[in-house]
């Protein structure tokens, strides 16, 4: 027993606890729909995107569409094929996951505050 006690501390630090789950796609959508997600890209930069219940994106200077497609989140914005995201969600935090890898961060804003 008291081998087990010991080891136990050395068993937790072997898992890394920044490993978070992703989100299902209802915790998705319970977190996603009616707020507004402001954040950053990787591969894009800066973003600030409603997103309406109805599907709708709406941002300063464009519009798309979104869905919830089994645990992840689709966009298309109108310029080719749909693509399909996996998130982390932590609270007001969500990371944005693309083939395993983190390429995005931003943080859920409640309803529309730009008036979008």
């Amino acid at each position: 027993m008291k081998v087990t006690r010991l080891a136990m501390p050395f068993a937790l630090l072997a898992t890394p606890l920044w490993a978070a789950e992703l989100a299902t796609g209802a915790q998705i959508a319970d977190t996603i729909t009616g707020n507004t997600v402001q954040g950053s890209m990787d591969s894009s930069g800066a973003y600030t995107e409603f997103y309406q219940s109805d599907g709708t994106i709406r941002a300063e200077s464009y519009t798309g569409a979104w869905s919830i497609e089994g645990d992840t989140m689709c966009f298309d914005y109108g310029e080719g094929p749909a693509e399909c995201w996996g998130l982390k969600i932590d609270g007001e935090t969500v990371t944005w996951i693309k083939d395993g890898e983190d390429l995005g961060t931003g943080t859920v804003l409640p309803g529309n505050p730009n008036g979008y």
